[in-house]
């Protein structure tokens, strides 16, 4: 675990491996037939709109083909593409950060090369279980008028303004994992050492209720049950847009967690270069223009400009730097685990 400073990216990237080299040069792949079909696994919503609009249209254009897709969450993508290993239907499938990572120890998917042009533009951490599309970290989230102060520290959640205010996030959910992993960080363990986490979790009881998701932690704050979360900052600067122009995103000095969401091949996709120019126009300046301006994600690559009056929304390069990351393939090798701890310890 470490502050992601610019030198510690690559030492990340090489201390905890990738299971084929990143400069791995693939042997000859028959080329695309017209009428052949990609398979696309992805969310629904915005990000099944753009890529829609910017990267299906490109790829019809180039090879004659057809896309089709699998709307749908996470878990459901992921178990599919475990069951199907060796002989997926899935050609591409989106993962979040800590399920890529696993999926590519685990022979599902497959670890990035540079047949994807566009991906020698990648931050490093984009290049881990695949290849990233979005940053998306998540933080600490709360209502501005009632903090005595602003939030610096991922310790001001023990400030007396927030005592039985905090809508705690659900474990396994991304925004439980960043909660834990980031209090076990800022008090001096790790995700190898995950009962300081738990331990000062349990200190923030009484909560104001659990929280499963971004809409389910608005309606808490409209409806005066809880003042503070940890959250998406994407999710929270939408809402700040619409509903909820009260609301502050934290920066702590401690760093904020990464996130991402990040685009993988299947191993043994009868696809291979369809596969592989979806997600090289994924990470074209097109969408991730699109990807910043409907969704307020971060880009992944270090090539495209961002707007002027999206730079308060988006990550600065600064906060680039200060992405906290964690051994993922650990984090999802503990996952089944942490998240009966957290019914059993914290939301009980």
């Amino acid at each position: 675990m470490t502050l992601m400073k610019r030198r510690t990216f690559g030492k990340l990237v090489l201390g905890t491996g990738v299971a084929a080299p990143f400069s791995f040069v693939r042997s000859a792949i028959a080329q695309p037939k017209p009428g052949d079909e990609l398979i696309v696994g992805i969310w629904g919503g915005a990000q099944e709109r753009i890529v829609r609009e910017f990267v299906e249209p490109a790829l019809v254009e180039k090879y004659g083909c057809k896309v089709s897709y699998v709307l749908g969450g996470t878990g459901e993508r992921r178990a599919r593409a475990y069951a199907e290993r060796g002989r997926p239907s899935f050609d591409v499938i989106y993962l979040n950060i800590y399920e890529s990572r696993q999926a590519v120890t685990d022979g599902v998917t497959q670890a990035p090369t540079d047949a994807v042009e566009n991906a020698q533009y990648l931050y490093p951490l984009a290049k881990m279980g695949g290849y990233g599309v979005a940053f998306n970290p998540a933080t600490i989230i709360y209502k501005t008028d009632k903090a005595s102060a602003p939030i610096t520290s991922w310790k001001d959640l023990f400030n007396d303004e927030w005592k039985g205010r905090f809508a705690v996030p659900q474990v396994p959910g991304m925004e439980g994992m960043a909660a834990l992993l980031m209090l076990a960080k800022t008090y001096g363990g790790d995700e190898f050492n995950i009962d300081v986490g738990f331990d000062k979790l349990k200190e923030l009881k009484p909560f104001a209720a659990v929280q499963t998701s971004a809409e389910n932690a608005w309606q808490m704050f409209e409806q005066d049950i809880a003042d503070i979360t940890v959250e998406f900052g994407s999710l929270a600067n939408i809402a700040k847009d619409s509903t909820l122009p009260g609301i502050t995103i934290a920066d702590p000095t401690e760093g904020i967690c990464a996130a991402m969401n990040v685009a993988c091949i299947t191993t043994g996709t009868q696809n291979q270069v369809l596969a592989e120019e979806w997600i090289n126009l994924h990470l074209s300046e097109p969408c991730m223009q699109a990807y910043m301006r409907q969704t307020y994600y971060s880009p992944t690559v270090n090539n495209v400009v961002i707007p002027d009056d999206l730079k308060d929304k988006i990550l600065t390069p600064e906060q680039m730097e200060r992405l906290v990351s964690f051994d993922w393939e650990h984090i999802a090798s503990k996952q089944s685990e942490w998240s009966s701890r957290f019914t059993r310890e914290i939301a009980g």
